[in-house]
């Protein structure tokens, strides 16, 4: 019997082993990923979660290459598991869910009859089913950014409209909202398409501001009575954010609402925008400013028992790179204070545990990281008590939502090898933290304690969007490195390797520049400039965060200012110099450096003060200081980064004038390496002009150019069939001087 046992398990273990050799063999080996795998994948955007957190609703954008187009839906699934559906009552273009407190409605944005107005719809918390969707406004100006009330009773939106027409009114709604429509229908069918303008900013990012302000709006549920809750300001309330979103927060009672105005009358010039509270029960009531610093201030959040309010605050006026610190209001006592000053990171998010749970969580880059903290609650005070502790490691979080147990958090999560998918986390202390180290710290310490290794939250994905594409991508692993630049500073470099990778080889290198200049590389996925595709064509992409780069601290945030070709560019090169001296696969002779923004006046940089390089891209770059000043939109940027205005510097020679010490312009004669220009039309960041000039300089020059020139696209290319042409046009570019090299 024994024997025959015996046999029966030796049968199953061949079998088994049969098995696996068949599997193996016939499983197809994973591929490089191309342009159109990325544009195959669907990309997370916004998310809702109810508020007994059982349900997750979430936005899924589909790129259609062949009809240049890009398509959103909504789709509910249970967060404990269990297939994601559509939302019945919700259409394709549908945007904004939000959940009613009680979990028992939904608003949101929709088109359907021919404006954006704000919708409500019916929920079944039991079946996640929707019901009886109707419209709530009707508003010609549209509506964007809807919030709900707490109380369940009323919901604030944003609308653009003409600040001298009659404000919009509980009793005067028909005359304002008529004054509005007359003049968007004159505008529109005028044949006169002049402009005349008596302010700055009359052009921002990618559109001309016109004449029409972003305001604050209140709509009753009752009735639909519909109110400018900031009639007549000239000013955009909240300012124009590349995050979007709406800027404002409900106290818990739905008794006073807290929102970001910037007040000073020339917004181009300025960057302090203030936190302003506003009595919703008194009509007369005009809004009070709270905020003290004189740099911005944004986020505002009140915590579930209405004591405390939170935002991200920054010190300096005039500096948008400035620390984010968080800073705790005390509405009884009307005092603020910065809970975190020791953390010398920005806070980037806030978000306050549930009703009852002592924490309050935020999110903060950190070494290439953009990991989620939680900051401790005095159960005594219910005070922010400034002990800070983290629960991620790698990854790139935002969107954080705690959840009604206390016991977990959802979060939006990409790495620089996933795109964005929902993960909740436990919310258990696992370390405490001060700057770079895994640390112990409360508030009068002197030194921070080593706590030792570092044990991550529990993550689990529940989202599975490009699960099925991903498994059949070879997406090789980032390494990270650390090397000293000449003056002591530890900086950080990031390398991937191309798919199929064998160390033996020699591959030729992407070097990529990142723009801001206050940003950096890290663990993030990408649509745009996304770092395994360029390697996934036989390169070893090199990445370095030199001066200027965020999540090291505000004194490395803080190098590149009025020092923009100083420090950062020999923190690239010797950022270079490490990697090709740490890694032995990477072939030095075969460099090309590529950039955008502020890596696109890098590359032009580079490219008049190096030949190391085979071949540049530069990508919207700035290339003469002094004209991007008088044709840029956000004047208070330039003004910060180069010491003032090009006027101030008039008679003093080139090496006292930051516009001429550091343009690229100026370097001129000794461009000597081919060079892709690219740059759009709509970019009124970096005027269009810049990129005319540096290929017209390399043309006359005769040194090998070429420019890709798009005249529907601001400062990032984001229609499929053009980004399609601009990997094209780089790679074919890139391949050309520098995959096969000795051929030059």
């Amino acid at each position: 019997m024994r024997k025959l046992l015996l046999l029966s398990l030796a049968s199953l273990v061949l079998a088994s082993l049969a098995a696996t050799f068949v599997t193996a063999q016939t499983a197809p080996p994973k591929r490089p990923m191309t342009f159109e795998d990325m544009m195959a994948m669907k990309r997370l955007g916004e998310t809702a979660v109810s508020p007994d957190g059982k349900w997750l609703v979430y936005s899924v954008t589909s790129v259609n290459l062949a009809q240049n187009s890009k398509d959103t839906e909504l789709f509910i699934q249970a967060i404990a598991g269990g297939e994601a559906k559509k939302l019945a009552e919700l259409r394709p273009g549908d945007s904004g869910v939000q959940f009613a407190a009680d979990g028992k409605r939904i608003l949101f944005l929709s088109s359907r009859q021919g404006s954006q107005q704000v919708w409500v719809a019916d929920f079944d918390t039991a079946t996640g089913a929707t019901d009886n969707a109707t419209r709530l406004t009707s508003i010609s100006t549209e509506a964007d950014n809807a919030q709900w009330a707490p109380d369940g009773r009323s919901v604030v939106f944003t609308s653009s409209v003409y600040p001298d027409c009659p404000a919009i009114t509980a009793a005067n709604f028909g005359a304002g909202d008529k004054c509005n429509a007359d003049r968007d229908l004159a505008a529109a069918t005028s044949k006169v398409k002049a402009q005349i303008f008596d302010h700055l900013l009359y052009r921002h990012w990618n559109h001309y501001t016109g004449l029409k302000r972003g305001h604050l709006f209140e709509v009753k549920l009752e009735g639909g009575v519909v109110r400018d809750l900031t009639p007549n300001d000239p000013h955009d309330v909240p300012p124009f954010s590349l995050g979007g979103g709406g800027g404002f927060a409900f106290a818990p009672d739905s008794k006073e609402l807290a929102f970001t105005e910037n007040l000073d009358p020339e917004p181009a010039i300025s960057t302090s925008a203030s936190i302003l509270l506003l009595d919703l029960t008194n009509p007369a009531a005009k809004p009070v400013k709270i905020s003290t610093s004189n740099g911005g201030n944004f986020d505002p959040a009140y915590s579930p028992d209405g004591k405390w309010l939170a935002w991200r605050s920054q010190e300096r006026a005039g500096y948008e790179s400035d620390k984010f610190r968080l800073i705790i209001y005390d509405r009884a006592a009307k005092t603020t204070k910065d809970l975190l000053p020791k953390f010398d990171r920005w806070v980037d998010e806030i978000a306050w545990g549930s009703k009852g749970s002592l924490a309050l969580f935020l999110v903060a880059g950190n070494r290439g990281e953009e990991q989620v903290f939680g900051a401790d609650l005095d159960p005594s005070t219910g005070m922010p008590d400034g002990h800070l502790w983290r629960l991620t490691d790698t990854g790139e979080y935002s969107g954080i939502q705690p959840l009604a147990s206390g016991k977990a958090i959802l979060a939006n999560r990409m790495t620089v090898s996933n795109p964005g998918e929902v993960v909740q986390l436990g919310t258990s202390v696992v370390a405490h933290v001060l700057d770079d180290g895994v640390v112990v710290w409360r508030e009068g310490t002197s030194k921070p304690e080593w706590l030792g290794s570092f044990t991550p939250s529990t993550v689990d994905v529940v989202t599975h969007l490009n699960d099925a594409l991903l498994t059949q991508l070879d997406l090789p692993k980032m390494q990270d490195f650390w090397f000293t630049a000449k003056d002591g500073t530890k900086l950080q470099g990031l390398v991937i390797p191309p798919p199929a990778f064998d160390p033996a080889k020699k591959y030729p290198v992407k070097f990529l520049i990142h723009g801001g200049p206050q940003g950096a590389w890290g663990d993030s996925w990408s649509y745009r400039w996304n770092a395994e595709l360029f390697a996934a064509n036989g390169y070893v992409v090199v990445m370095i965060n030199p001066r200027g780069s965020t999540g090291y601290g505000q004194a490395i945030v803080d190098g590149v200012n009025g020092d923009w070709g100083g420090k950062p560019f020999t923190d690239l090169m010797e950022g270079l110099d490490a990697a090709e001296k740490k890694f032995s696969f990477i072939d030095k002779t075969r460099e090309c450096a590529l950039g955008a923004s502020y890596g696109g006046y890098m590359a032009n940089w580079v490219l008049g003060h190096t030949d190391r390089f085979k071949c540049i891209v530069t990508h919207d770059g700035m290339y003469n200081p002094e004209s991007a000043y008088g044709s840029t939109e956000e004047m208070w940027f330039n003004e910060w980064e180069f010491k003032g205005h090009p006027w101030d510097y008039y008679g003093k020679p080139d090496s006292e004038n930051p516009f001429r010490k550091w343009s690229p312009m100026m370097a001129a004669k000794n461009f000597k390496t081919p060079t892709l220009v690219v740059h759009g039309q709509l970019d009124y960041r970096l005027d269009v002009s810049e990129g005319f000039q540096l290929f017209d300089t390399l043309q006359r020059l005769k040194v090998p150019s070429r420019m890709l020139y798009f005249p529907d696209e601001g400062h990032w290319v984001l229609k499929p069939q053009n980004a399609q042409l601009w990997w094209k046009t780089v790679n074919e570019w890139v391949d050309e001087w520098a995959k096969a090299a000795a051929s030059h």
